[in-house]
């Protein structure tokens, strides 16, 4: 059902260089634009956008989420996973199934973003469409085509942009419909995250990175493959549709090779720099130092310099960021180690006094855990890492690392070798067993 629609293959390429534009019905359908921009549409089929109303978590949740609420959850939840079948009024929200909508109402498609005419309410998806036949993007000069007219919008250039189509899906505030308690709470506020990081143009004009800046990485190409239209290579003009960053799809799905190498190649921290511009690899890096003195102490440093919001992000109270240390001595024999976590087990289940651990920590009016955004009131979020707000390195706001100390004693004599991980998992198996059971 996602694969081009090869019935249109011949009109398609035919219309590539006329003075006509498809029909509204016709530019909704992600297969439309498979024909002139194939690498977008295979790199977009495999993406969690295009898995967004196909995630079986979500599913449950939202299935979950109507029986707890009595439906008042509505379609809180598929605006942003399937905003397009609200748009269109395929759904409520309610008993949703994804395997009932077309193409051009599952997950998160191109006309959905490339169509916005203006951003509402910056959270909960305030994203407004012209529902015309006009694709918006950030290049200034479109070539001209018969497919869809095209436009020039600051809020499509990476290098323009305030990053607010991206942040208006990527905020999540709780309505009091839902949870019968005083509407407001956060539950994801990436958006909220990096505006306050110095990659905003608020707090730092010079170092300016957005959203897609991060997770669009750019390069040297044609943006239609039209032979017909003569259609300019563009320099860093390509934007990667993939967005990778940790959650990668549990079901069959496309291009699950190329994504888990993207989030690999994203995630790693040795990166080469330019300037302050990191290249990929915008994950926590840090360092280790061994102090005999203060009881025995081994210090682990965590820097986040090249991420532009909180680690981890998101459904951050879903997240699981740990890390993980092993101290050996010369015969290579563990004689130190936390944060070693076995399979089918969440890192707070193991009982380690020395756990050093990263993610939201959410709770219920009775202030007992929650494993659900609606019946949350509350979260304790003070174990993120925090991003600078300068880049005055003789400034106290310009160290915004988190440094988690191990006291082992008299064994620090014995260490000969420190391996340190930090581990993220997008899920945790007690939020699973919740849903299962």
């Amino acid at each position: 059902s996602r694969g081009p629609l090869s019935s249109l293959a011949g009109l398609l390429l035919a219309a590539c260089g006329g003075d006509t534009a498809l029909s509204v019905e016709q530019l909704r359908d992600p297969n439309t634009c498979a024909e002139c921009h194939p690498q977008h549409f295979t790199q977009w089929s495999g993406s969690m956008h295009a898995y967004a109303s196909d995630d079986p978590i979500f599913l449950a949740l939202n299935s979950r989420g109507q029986k707890d609420t009595n439906n008042k959850l509505g379609d809180f939840c598929v605006k942003c996973h399937a905003p397009m079948a609200v748009q269109l009024g395929l759904t409520n929200g309610i008993d949703f199934d994804p395997t009932t909508l077309p193409p051009e109402a599952r997950g998160i498609t191109c006309y959905f973003c490339h169509n916005v005419d203006s951003v509402g309410e910056l959270h909960n998806n305030g994203l407004i469409l012209a529902n015309d036949q006009t694709m918006r993007g950030g290049v200034k000069d479109p070539i001209k085509n018969s497919v869809h007219f095209s436009k020039y919008d600051a809020k499509m250039d990476s290098d323009a942009n305030e990053s607010e189509i991206c942040g208006s899906c990527h905020d999540i505030v709780v309505p009091e419909a839902i949870n019968g308690v005083p509407g407001g709470f956060a539950i994801e506020r990436t958006f909220q995250e990096w505006q306050q990081s110095f990659f905003a143009t608020n707090h730092s004009p010079g170092i300016h990175l957005t959203c897609s800046s991060c997770h669009m990485i750019s390069k040297t190409d044609v943006i239609a493959d039209a032979p017909d239209l003569n259609v300019p290579s563009r320099n860093f003009g390509f934007h990667e549709h993939a967005w990778p960053a940790i959650d990668q799809a549990m079901i069959p799905f496309p291009e699950t090779t190329f994504q888990a190498e993207a989030i690999k190649r994203d995630l790693d921290p040795a990166v080469a720099i330019i300037g302050a511009i990191p290249l990929g690899g915008n994950a926590a890096t840090g360092g280790i130092c061994v102090n005999p003195a203060m009881g025995g102490q081994i210090a682990v440093r965590i820097d986040g310099l090249g991420i532009g919001h909180k680690f981890p992000s998101g459904a951050a109270a879903d997240r699981r960021t740990w890390l993980e240390l092993r101290a050996f001595d010369a015969t290579n024999a563990v004689i130190f180690e936390s944060g070693v976590v076995p399979d089918q087990m969440d890192p707070e289940e193991i009982n380690d006094p020395n756990l050093k651990f990263h993610w939201d920590q959410t709770f219920k009016v009775d202030n007992t855990p929650s494993h659900f955004f609606w019946d949350a009131v509350r979260s304790d979020d003070s174990k993120l890492l925090l991003q600078p707000t300068t880049l005055d390195k003789n400034s106290p706001a310009f160290d915004h690392s988190t440094t988690h100390r191990y006291i082992v004693g008299g064994l620090i004599a014995q260490i000969d070798r420190i391996e340190v991980r930090l581990r993220v998992r997008p899920l945790p198996f007690v939020m699973l067993r919740d849903l299962i059971g």
